[in-house]
């Protein structure tokens, strides 16, 4: 490692996470291996409508992955890599579950190495039971009573169908 290397390798895992499945914290736990420090991004994803809020999200999220001990949740909003620069993070994470995100993730991360060359994105692929896995069909499932424990931990189950029922 040379001299002008950063010795603490931080790294910026972002996501909607409405709500975190299995493959998310699967990538987690891989990025948590890698890397001196994660922290996981709730994004103000602007296009979407979540079904929890963002606040909601983030203390989901840093329940179910309290037992990474390099792990933290924070919220953001505006440019990805402002964040990374505002965090000294060396790194972006995005996962690929399939060819068909490739392309959309590639396209990101050459925006993203355009507008800071210093921070790279590096592809994790969940295990392949989670390949499948997305939030969106989790949260469908949901709304029509279908059984989600497969696809989420017991608690963002809880927390799904509590908000579920008040809607």
């Amino acid at each position: 490692m040379s001299a002008s290397s950063p010795t603490h390798k931080i790294a910026i895992y972002p996501g909607t996470f409405d709500p975190i499945t299995h493959g998310h914290i699967d990538v987690i736990e891989r990025a948590s291996k890698l890397f001196d420090e994660v922290i996981v991004t709730v994004a103000q994803n602007i296009s979407k409508t979540p079904i929890f809020s963002a606040n909601e999200r983030i203390s989901i999220v840093q329940e179910v992955t309290k037992e990474f001990k390099n792990v933290k949740v924070e919220k953001f909003d505006g440019l990805l890599v402002d964040f990374a620069v505002k965090n000294k993070a060396n790194a972006i994470i995005r996962g690929l579950r399939a060819v068909s995100d490739f392309e959309f993730e590639f396209q990101m991360a050459l925006f993203n190495r355009k507008l800071k060359p210093e921070i790279i994105t590096v592809f994790l692929m969940p295990h392949e039971k989670y390949t499948y896995l997305n939030s969106s069909v989790v949260r469908e499932i949901a709304k029509f009573g279908g059984q989600i424990d497969h696809f989420v931990p017991p608690f963002v189950e809880q927390k799904l169908k509590e908000k579920l029922s008040k809607k």
